[in-house]
């Protein structure tokens, strides 16, 4: 597909002006995309890998029918952006719980992967400007770069909770920081592209840390409305927005009608300076980080899917799962115990499949047992934590696989 023209000769772009309306939709689609991703997740019970196999062709799908428009359509161009947040979530969940891969390493690839579509895109097409999305080359590079901000923004935000130990609540004021501080760059002076992407990036930790907050249950600091309701009320919110957007048009680009008062563009000189400033708020955010990290702090209190890191609390035999149904517990301890066993028959592969089953009932149950005892249900989710990072460890310990589990026979009792 080449670019199209419109009546009067100018290029259709296959995205919308960048306006307020852009950046709420935004935030709305990233907060589906992590209470939907946990939800579909838990609800269909068959487990990361599975649950993203079918998002990805899901999102083939999509693609496909938003690359065939010859013009930005409101409804097609959300839903392949909801897509791709719930697909580019579960990629960064499989990494870090399926496959054991630390937050930091992830972030890491993520941001080098970034980078390197970057800078295919610019070289090939000299500019990264979201506006210039009028040929299929650049739609698919631009696509390719919200998926990889998607995954590297839930490793981001994932691996900061992590260090930290913030709660849901907390955990919303740095990246919605953050962004208050690029927007406020764009004002002074900074690259329009730049500052463009960076806010990107950041509104993924900003709606996955908004959704946590109104998900979680209010024994952690949450809201209590559960992934279920927070999906809904947010896919609604987006439903309400696109149609809002297709009846007024109001982010359409050159819609023939008179434009706001853009942002100054600035001079080379002034660009660089800024560049200093987004410098300093990083070295800054980086400090913050680091003395928080530093604070004593439950580890598992910012754990959550995805972490990829748990701390095990201590707990009287049976204490922490007292609250929840003997029968679910049963289970657990049953799958725990035939996975020790194989651990200790040296049946390495077995034990990881085994383990697999534990770590599916725990996330399917989680909607039931986590309303009924939060304290003690982080206790257990920290535990198996801890045995599935042992059991899937590139060089498996069989002493500190064993350890592990019968910390968590203790717990349960």
């Amino acid at each position: 597909m080449t670019a199209r023209a419109d009546q009067g000769n100018r290029m259709l772009s296959k995205v919308p002006e960048v306006t307020v309306w852009f950046w709420i939709i935004k935030i709305l689609c990233t907060t589906v995309g992590e209470s939907f991703a946990d939800w579909i997740n838990m609800t269909l019970g068959v487990g990361l890998s599975l649950t993203a196999l079918l998002f990805t062709v899901l999102l083939a799908g999509v693609l496909i029918w938003q690359l065939r428009l010859d013009r930005y359509v409101p409804f097609v161009y959300w839903l392949t952006v909801v897509v791709l947040s719930v697909t580019g979530t579960l990629y960064t969940d499989i990494l870090t719980d399926n496959l054991g891969v630390p937050l930091a390493v992830s972030t890491t690839v993520f941001a080098a992967g970034l980078a390197v579509v970057f800078g295919i895109w610019f070289a090939r097409e000299r500019t990264l400007s979201i506006h210039s999305i009028v040929t299929t080359p650049r739609e698919l590079f631009y696509w390719l770069a919200v998926l990889v901000t998607f995954a590297l923004g839930t490793a981001v935000g994932d691996w900061v909770l992590d260090l930290t130990g913030w709660g849901p609540g907390v955990s919303v004021l740095l990246p919605a920081g953050l962004i208050a501080a690029v927007a406020l760059g764009r004002r002074l002076g900074a690259n329009a592209v730049l500052s463009f992407w960076l806010a990107y990036i950041l509104t993924r930790p900003l709606g996955a840390n908004l959704g946590d907050w109104l998900a979680s249950p209010r024994a952690d600091h949450g809201r209590g409305l559960g992934t279920a309701l927070t999906s809904v009320i947010f896919l609604a919110a987006i439903l309400a927005t696109v149609l809002y957007l297709t009846r007024t048009r109001a982010d359409i680009i050159d819609n023939g009608r008179p434009k706001p008062a853009a942002a100054p563009v600035a001079g080379p000189t002034r660009e660089r300076i800024m560049l200093g400033y987004y410098a300093i708020v990083a070295i800054l955010a980086g400090a913050l980080l680091a003395w928080a990290s530093a604070q004593p702090h439950d580890a598992a209190a910012g754990d959550d899917e995805g972490s990829g890191t748990s701390v095990t609390t201590a707990a009287m035999p049976g204490q922490a799962a007292s609250h929840f149904p003997p029968t679910e517990i049963a289970k657990f301890h049953t799958i725990a115990s035939d996975t020790l066993a194989l651990v200790q028959a040296g049946k390495q592969s077995e034990a990881k499949t085994r383990i697999k089953d534990l770590e599916t009932a725990w996330d399917q149950d989680e909607s039931t047992l986590k309303p009924l005892d939060g304290s003690g249900w982080k206790v257990l989710d920290g535990q198996i934590d801890d045995v599935l990072h042992a059991i899937r460890a590139s060089h498996p310990d069989s002493t500190a696989e064993a350890q592990r589990l019968t910390a968590l026979l203790a717990t349960l009792g």
